[in-house]
């Protein structure tokens, strides 16, 4: 395992066990608005909202960082 892919991993499990303190303390009902997709605000646990928007920046990232490139080495057909 390269020293990229364990930096990346120990700043996921740190991001990771952040959101999940804050769920763990944050109890109380929340209110989230979005107008696009309902009219009145939906009631939750604050940290159902925490995790969501957690979820959706880590497949907004997983689809970022997969990339449609060329990548750098050379391929088998150029030998």
């Amino acid at each position: 395992m390269s020293f990229k892919v364990l930096l990346k991993l120990i700043v996921f499990l740190v991001v990771l066990f952040v959101f999940l303190y804050i769920g763990a303390y944050n109890k109380q009902t929340a209110d989230f608005n979005f107008p696009i997709l309902q009219d009145k605000p939906y009631k939750t646990d604050a940290w159902e909202i925490y995790f969501g928007m957690f979820a959706v920046g880590v497949f907004a990232g997983a689809i970022l960082m997969l990339g449609g490139g060329k990548g750098r080495g050379a391929s088998k057909s150029d030998k």
